[in-house]
């Protein structure tokens, strides 16, 4: 094996990236406070051609520097929109016909393992909530379910970057055919 040099990784410019199809996926910031968390999820959001982040409320908004850290420069190659609050984000979501699914620990949740014999849309939106208080439950209440990822250990959390990036692979992997019949 040899590690790849970088002009052999056929990346895409930014309008490119701008320009190519999009797995169907929203990614939903409610309320994060960490600018290191934003910019990991715009970051991921990028590597796997998801069509868009939504920020909420108190979430940071692009250009900021301390996003710009760990984005590396998604926040201009991902599609991003920001709303007061999770009500009007859910609003556009379901005009767009979007499943949305909370990244939460719920009563009747769904392990993320099991997402793709949930999904009954083709485009899909994922919640993720505070650092601390999670996603709100009034937001809850209006999504078509909740799912979670399962663990064994005494802090039953994960960061929000890695939370998201495991949701997202999941996603990505229950709807990446949709992008790989639009290339």
């Amino acid at each position: 094996m040899r590690k790849l040099r970088i002009d052999e990784m056929n990346r895409l410019t930014v309008n490119e990236f701008k320009n190519a199809p999009k797995v169907p996926v929203i990614v939903v910031l409610e309320n994060i406070r960490s600018l290191n968390n934003i910019g990991s999820i715009f970051r991921t959001a990028d590597a796997f051609a998801l069509e868009a982040v939504y920020l909420v409320g108190i979430t940071a908004k692009p250009p900021h520097r301390e996003i710009q850290k760990t984005a590396l420069g998604a926040t201009e190659s991902v599609d991003w929109e920001y709303f007061e609050d999770s009500m009007k984000a859910l609003a556009k979501l379901s005009e767009k016909n979007y499943q949305v699914f909370a990244l939460e620990q719920a009563e009747g949740s769904v392990d993320i393992l099991d997402i793709s014999s949930k999904i009954n849309k083709p485009g899909v939106a994922i919640i993720l909530g505070n650092e601390v208080e999670g996603v709100l439950q009034s937001t809850i209440d209006v999504c078509d379910a909740c799912v979670e990822i399962e663990q064994y250990g005494t802090k039953h959390s994960l960061n929000v970057a890695i939370s998201g990036g495991i949701a997202i692979w999941e996603l990505f992997k229950a709807l990446k055919h949709w992008f790989l019949i639009s290339n």
